[in-house]
């Protein structure tokens, strides 16, 4: 039997971002077109600068593209209101950044629990399923520890499990091995490898290519465009 094609999950045509006006003005994305299959792993590196960071908040829809064409699921998400891409968000995608941010006074659980009282889960919903978010990333015996009983990584592992509990279609980190030494950061992207394999799509931004190098794709970016992809080129990953 034929596998099927893949499903493009997320498309950027000319996408384009400036900051500021007139001769203050900074163009950050000069003009990128990006695919990004449902089920990839990738990894996004580049210089300070490069554009990185900028792409991967309109893919997070924390930012809007200044031109140019970004649709999610076939969907022009740059036509979305405010509340439209907040929803998107809530429902789609999660995330996961170098600082954990998680609430210091809040037990583990609770902290992954918060996405769903956005949501608007009951408390029966949102317990159950911050039991099993924690499961899948190993501390299920640790839902009752607070932030400052648990190791770097196990808080990074918490935060993982936030961002997984509302059954996002991507996950997206922002360095999330940043904070962490190198043992606890290959357990850490080995835990997003596993996630991969259950069929969400990573996006990870880093500058560390021995983290880089556990996705299937690497793009960089330099002075605001692609720089390398190896889809582009027609490469198979």
């Amino acid at each position: 039997m034929a596998t099927p094609p893949p499903e493009t999950l997320i498309s950027l045509r000319g996408v384009t971002k400036t900051y500021g006006q007139g001769a203050t003005a900074f163009q950050a994305l000069k003009g990128i077109d990006l695919d990004i299959d449902r089920g990839d792993f990738v990894a996004i590196m580049g210089p300070s600068g490069s554009g990185k960071s900028t792409v991967m908040n309109i893919l997070g829809c924390l930012d809007v593209p200044s031109a140019g064409s970004f649709r999610f699921r076939g969907h022009p998400v740059e036509a979305l209101s405010n509340d439209q891409r907040a929803l998107l968000r809530r429902r789609y995608l999660g995330f996961v950044f170098q600082g954990f941010n998680l609430l210091a006074r809040t037990s583990a659980l609770e902290n992954v629990e918060l996405p769903l009282i956005y949501r608007g889960e009951d408390k029966i919903t949102r317990r159950a399923m911050a039991m099993a978010a924690l499961e899948k990333v190993g501390l299920a015996d640790w839902g009752d520890h607070s932030p400052s009983e648990l190791s770097g990584g196990q808080q990074q592992r918490v935060a993982i499990a936030r961002a997984i509990v509302t059954q996002p279609d991507v996950l997206l980190a922002d360095e999330p091995t940043g904070n962490l030494d190198t043992e606890r950061s290959i357990e850490i992207m080995e835990l997003l490898t596993d996630l991969n394999k259950t069929g969400i799509t990573v996006l990870i931004v880093t500058h560390e290519a021995e983290m880089a190098a556990f996705a299937r794709r690497i793009i960089r970016f330099r002075d605001g465009l692609i720089e390398q992809d190896p889809v582009a080129h027609g490469i198979s990953v």
